[in-house]
């Protein structure tokens, strides 16, 4: 978001006595919506899910006569389509970081907070436009990469379908995932207020430091890997038993640990000057 863009369109458009929440989030959607960047994040997710999940796919199946048949008995197509959302998931969670802390960064909170005196209210109305668009965008994008790769995996009769076993929930788990992405980026944006603190710790924790675990020694290493964001959250995608969590269980880990953070980012910005 550049800073005049949204110093220009930070003022909230509500009238005295119309603070009401539905009245404050439909400033925040207008808010949103009125930056470029808010396009651009949105197309950047789908864009790079789309053409992660198109190449991990062509080169399954360019390989798949080479592949070791016990490998072929545990391939999953359905995880294996949405495998590029561990990409695209960045762009919704830099948006996440930007609808709060772009605020902060140009002075413009000052007139939110004067028009809506209830803070938490404004944290609320952003939390709910935020959550809205993350969720729609998640979606579709989990729903057309999965599309793409079965017109891959189709190809050697490898494909999946809607109406197999947890094929569905993981497809729309997919959209879950980019959208808790983008709540993480949220969270750290309430908790820090500086975009690129908030954007380059969002990023860590759900790409970086989760990699980064699986060398941590011992049980209590395990337990940290299998419990790191990422690492829990992922298992909403999957369509057969695995180690560890469960798809609910790991998908519930993932959002606990977003909670929090928003949880004491909301406290700080009642106790905070703006």
């Amino acid at each position: 978001m550049t800073t005049a863009t949204i110093a220009t369109q930070s003022r909230p458009e509500i009238r005295a006595g119309g603070t009401t929440l539905v009245n404050v989030i439909r400033s925040e959607w207008t808010k949103l919506w009125s930056v470029r960047s808010t396009m651009w994040t949105v197309l950047a997710t789908m864009l790079v899910t789309w053409a992660f999940t198109v190449l991990i796919a062509w080169g399954t199946v360019a390989n798949w006569d080479q592949v070791d048949p016990q490998d072929r008995a545990t391939f999953d197509p359905t995880s294996q389509s949405l495998a590029g959302i561990i990409l695209g998931q960045f762009g919704v969670t830099v948006l996440g970081a930007l609808v709060i802390s772009s605020e902060y960064s140009t002075g413009g909170i000052r007139t939110t907070f004067t028009a809506v005196p209830t803070r938490l209210k404004v944290v609320a109305a952003k939390l709910a436009t935020f959550a809205v668009v993350a969720l729609v965008t998640g979606v579709i994008t989990s729903f057309v990469a999965f599309y793409l790769g079965q017109l891959f995996y189709s190809t050697k009769d490898i494909e999946a379908h809607l109406g197999d076993p947890h094929v569905l929930r993981a497809v729309f788990g997919g959209g879950l995932y980019i959208a808790g992405s983008g709540m993480f980026g949220f969270a750290f944006g309430a908790l820090l207020r500086k975009s690129a603190a908030a954007i380059s710790i969002a990023v860590a924790m759900l790409f970086v430091l989760p990699l980064l675990s699986n060398a941590l020694p011992g049980k209590w290493g395990d337990a940290i890997t299998r419990y790191f964001t990422m690492n829990a959250g992922g298992h909403i995608t999957d369509t057969r038993p695995s180690e560890g969590l469960g798809p609910w269980m790991g998908y519930g880990v993932f959002t606990l640990e977003w909670l929090v953070i928003l949880l004491v980012g909301a406290y700080l910005i009642q106790r905070r000057d703006a």
